[in-house]
């Protein structure tokens, strides 16, 4: 089992050693040095994605309740998935210096291929593409903190997560059936929503053959993701709740919307071929489909019969969602254990069919939905990216002085129209008008090297640069009878690296220095939102986020379990992208996004890990971490809002981040096949806006501070045979994250593996 600094994951970094042939440039690049039993990552992978914290499959196994990938993560330092439900396509990445919002301000890979959407960087169609992996296949997951590795774009400027799925040596099947039941009560919504999940892997060797396929299929039922409110209660109807909203303005609850039965499928197919004893080939498909859709309730009631009282959010939370995407990838790689090692990873992904269909209109006397609505459109959206990368180390993987290099390319299209349809209730409306629409492609070309010298047995030092050109082109907005052909934007720019690691005795000191740009995409420049009848128009003419990181980190070692680590960071950001909500008009209820550069954002904290095996009494694990985050904005030109001054959003906090997060788990192990784990996350309350208004956030749309215990018990009961019962949200804590989150959630799964 993997042992590595990893929060609350229970993984810990091995302790330092002066024997220089025991350590690798992997280790070197990112300060933190970790050894495995059996690390299958690709080689390139270890000598460029510096880890700072991981976890393995086993470890998953015996401490998390996993329903999704993204659930295999969540007791890592730093780390926040926004999961709103099981199964849920909009789960974004919030790291220790951004939060939700910032889906491109991370980048999350699957055996090298991107799963993160640099389609959008927001809470929706940002979503890193997790339903491409499924659960069963996961091996391992690794992360880098900041953007100091050459080898990765300026989207690294929170994270870099990297998924590796295992390989077959031999015949090997597996098959798990997961449930879960969460009951949940809130507002006047009342009601037990369940989870059922079928995972099954069949994989073998033939000689230099190797074939695998993996299916997941879950059907879920969610919580209302979803409210109407209104500043006054519709005339002659009653059973509505008083409320406000995060500003404190009213924000009376009308009814739940987006409840959401998803029913989704995916299938990965993988082949691979060894051409000689270092060097393989490998072709990936995934197929991914979800047919989805939400319904509403209404608290609302007018001479003693439901009614949605016209209220148009009724008919946007009422939906129907078929989407459809394709993955597809082919590698070659090499592990020659000598002087040169090579990749090259070409990928393609596409929106096959992603379309969502909904009602115009609610009725204003009974509870019915008009027949005529809108059809919003992503299908044809997608992205291809190729990667080529080499290195040179001479006598091998652990030599002294290594050069690593490569070359990346990558193309982003998005086609987002929305189209009027005289029924919307048809599985396949048929459009009339074009509404709106928002398309565009982005580009991106690039060069990197860095090399890394062991100046000393316990000294090495890396220095790297990144040099990267970038357009944006063929942008396209339309809304009714207006139409604008945006002009291409282009803009190149250059990232310098450096690194060193000090390694005196049980210590391990490193210093770390990166600059990193972060260009818009596709949907920053180009999507428009609607929000009823309203529109926000994108900006074509952003400049990048222009981000110079830095990081102090120390740990110390005490005998080959216990840990800690210690890390200063800071981020000074010029031109930072930043998406808000702001209400329509002062006073109302609803809110639209929108984004623009901010002049200058700082970002700094410092993040604590711990770990201790055998606490107190043998097979006792104790892990945990604390990370807490000063991010103000330093300088503005525009306002936070249309009724700011000038001046409200200096010295104010970044919105949608918050000052601390923390997490823990306890892991007892009274006998080898049975594990006992209690988990605990933690977050503080962060504000929406950029000049903190939000004065009431434990309400709808609001983002509130959140403490959630879990607990998880595992036993494997012969060496096929695996059984897990747990239980997330365990104190049934009520919190919101915009949408409510889930309460208390029992879950239980049977694996039987060969």
């Amino acid at each position: 089992m993997l042992s590595l600094t990893a929060g609350a994951a229970g993984a810990q970094s091995q302790p330092p050693v002066k024997d220089s042939t025991a350590r690798d440039s992997a280790t070197a690049l990112g300060g933190v040095r970790v050894t495995a039993d059996r690390d299958t990552r690709p080689a390139i992978t270890k000598l460029t994605l510096p880890v700072t914290a991981s976890v393995t499959a086993e470890r998953v196994q015996e401490t998390i309740n996993l329903m999704d990938p993204q659930d295999a993560v969540k007791y890592l330092p730093s780390v926040f998935i926004r999961k709103r439900n099981n199964g849920d396509t909009q789960s974004v990445m919030g790291t220790r210096v951004w939060g939700v919002s910032s889906s491109a301000r991370s980048l999350v890979f699957a055996d090298g291929v991107p799963l993160t959407a640099l389609i959008a960087n927001n809470n929706t169609i940002g979503g890193p593409r997790w339903g491409l992996v499924v659960p069963e296949t996961i091996e391992r997951v690794d992360m880098m903190y900041g953007p100091f590795s050459a080898a990765y774009a300026g989207n690294s400027i929170g994270a870099v997560m990297e998924i590796t799925t295992r390989a077959p040596e031999k015949l090997e099947a597996s098959l798990t059936q997961t449930q879960s039941l969460m009951p949940f009560d809130l507002y006047s919504t009342k009601a037990t929503y369940g989870t059922s999940q079928t995972s099954a892997r069949v994989a073998n060797r033939f000689g230099k053959l190797t074939a695998s396929l993996s299916g997941n299929y879950q059907d879920s039922k969610s919580q209302p993701l979803s409210y109407v409110t209104s500043g006054t209660f519709p005339a002659g109807t009653t059973g509505g709740i008083p409320a406000a909203n995060k500003l404190n303005a009213p924000a009376n609850v009308l009814g739940a919307t987006g409840l959401l039965h998803t029913q989704m499928a995916n299938a990965t197919g993988r082949i691979t071929y060894d051409i000689t004893p270092t060097l393989r080939a490998a072709y990936t498909l995934g197929v991914w489909q979800n047919d989805a859709d939400a319904g509403s309730e209404t608290y609302l009631s007018r001479t003693g019969a439901p009614t949605f009282a016209g209220q148009g959010g009724f008919a946007s939370g009422t939906y129907g969602l078929l989407q459809q995407h394709t993955s597809q990838s082919l590698s070659l790689r090499s592990d020659t254990r000598r002087d040169w090692d090579m990749e090259a990873v070409a990928t393609m992904f596409r929106m096959n069919t992603d379309r969502q269909r909904f009602s115009s209109s609610a009725s204003a006397t009974g509870a019915t939905l008009g027949t005529a609505g809108r059809v919003a459109e992503l299908s044809g959206t997608g992205w291809q990216s190729l990667d080529v990368k080499g290195a040179w180390h001479r006598g091998g993987a652990l030599a002294a002085h290594t050069v690593s290099f490569g070359a990346h390319l990558d193309r982003y299209e998005l086609q987002n129209p929305t189209f009027n349809t005289a029924d919307w209730t048809q599985s396949t409306p048929v459009t009339t008008t074009l509404v709106s629409r928002g398309d565009g492609k982005t580009q991106t070309a690039a060069l990197w090297a860095q090399d890394s010298w062991r100046l000393a047995p316990t000294l090495r030092l890396t220095v790297g640069g990144r040099y990267e050109q970038w357009k944006g082109f063929d942008g396209l907005n339309v809304n009714g009878a207006t139409q604008v052909v945006q002009r291409e934007v282009s803009a190149t720019r250059f990232s310098p690296k450096a690194t060193v690691v000090w390694t005196p005795s049980e210590w391990l000191l490193s210093a770390s220095v990166g600059k990193a740009y972060r260009f818009a995409t596709a949907a920053e420049l180009y999507q428009l939102v609607t929000t009823g009848v309203t529109f926000t128009s994108p900006d074509p003419n952003l400049r990048p986020d222009n981000v110079l990181a830095t990081e102090l980190r120390a740990e110390r070692s005490f005998g080959r379990a216990n840990k800690v680590q210690v890390s200063l960071f800071q981020d000074n950001v010029r031109d930072a992208i930043i998406s808000q909500f702001k209400p329509l008009v002062p006073g109302s209820n609803t809110f639209y996004s929108y984004v623009s550069n901010v002049e200058k954002v700082r970002a700094r904290g410092v993040e604590v890990v711990l770990s201790e095996r055998d606490l107190i009494i043998p097979g006792l694990e104790l892990s945990g971490s604390a990370t807490y985050l000063d991010a103000r904005t330093l300088a503005i030109s525009g306002r936070a809002s249309a009724t700011a001054s000038a001046d409200a959003a200096v010295g104010k906090r970044l919105p949608n981040i918050p000052d601390w997060r923390a997490t823990f788990v306890a892991t007892y192990r009274p006998t080898p096949r049975l594990a006992l784990t209690a988990g605990g996350r933690y977050s503080g309350a962060l504000p929406t806006t950029l000049d903190n208004a939000d004065v009431n956030p434990n309400v709808f749309q609001g983002f509130s501070a959140w403490f959630v215990a879990d607990a998880h018990a595992s036993y494997r009961a012969t060496k096929h045979l695996t059984a897990t019962l747990g239980a997330d949200n365990l104190l049934n804590r009520t919190y919101f994250l915009f949408h409510p989150f889930p309460q208390r959630t029992f879950s239980t799964s049977l694996k039987v593996a060969y």
